[in-house]
């Protein structure tokens, strides 16, 4: 549970009523971003205030009239998706680096330079967000802010996100240990057993996310898989 000193004020008016709630920032960002969270992990005192600062609490009766329930912890979800979220601008800034970056990693993960089939470096993409000036919303669901990314810098670089199948084979010595990473990396198309026990299979992944998966296999089969793309 946040400390009283870390927490920030989330308040939201509705029915005619002002309330506010002292929350974790973190896990208030993630909530309203859209995340799976666990809401008791978010306030830093389970009460509802007309005034936090005050120390005015909200009457049951007032709770149950505007939410429909008197549970602060089902009065704080809704507050914080709902409301404003009062964060410093050092917590702001915080929060934007924070979700730049994912974005970042999401886009690298996923895209490919049509004109070469290779990923594009992090760095690539992180110059062209900066050339398209690129403000970062700490609240935007991160599904949302990466396409609207992606239209942002693809007049910069050429860029599209997709997939690709790749068929693997790993020698039976390596096979039985090797096999839940490698088909944990991605979605299996296709998988064969074979009677010396090698296994085959086809995995669809992230085209940006060959170099990692290669890697990987190679790791695990101490460089004696064989692989190939599949056009």
């Amino acid at each position: 549970m946040v400390t009283l000193d870390e927490a920030v004020i989330a308040r939201l008016k509705t029915h005619g009523e002002h309330f506010e709630i002292l929350v974790d920032p973190d896990v208030a960002l993630e909530l309203k971003s859209g995340e799976d969270v666990d809401v008791k992990n978010l306030l830093a005192v389970e009460d509802v205030f007309e005034n936090a600062s005050a120390g005015d609490r909200v009457s049951e009766e007032v709770l149950k009239k505007a939410f429909g329930t008197t549970d602060p912890i089902d009065v704080a979800r809704i507050i914080v998706c709902k409301g404003d979220l009062q964060i410093t601008s050092e917590q702001r800034k915080k929060m934007q680096e924070d979700k730049k970056r994912r974005i970042i990693d999401i886009i690298s993960r996923n895209a490919i330079n049509p004109q070469t089939g290779a990923p594009h470096p992090p760095t690539r993409i992180e110059r062209a967000m900066e050339e398209a000036k690129i403000n970062i919303d700490p609240f935007k669901k991160i599904d949302v802010a990466v396409k609207e990314v992606m239209k942002a810098i693809r007049p910069i670089i050429p860029i599209r996100f997709e997939e690709v199948n790749i068929a693997v084979k790993i020698p039976p010595e390596y096979a039985g240990k090797a096999y839940g990473e490698i088909s944990g990396f991605g979605q299996i198309v296709k998988q064969e057993w074979q009677n010396n026990g090698s296994w085959i299979g086809v995995l669809k992944i992230p085209a940006g996310m060959q170099n990692d998966f290669y890697n990987l296999v190679n790791h695990v089969t101490k460089g004696e898989a064989e692989t190939r793309i599949l056009k």
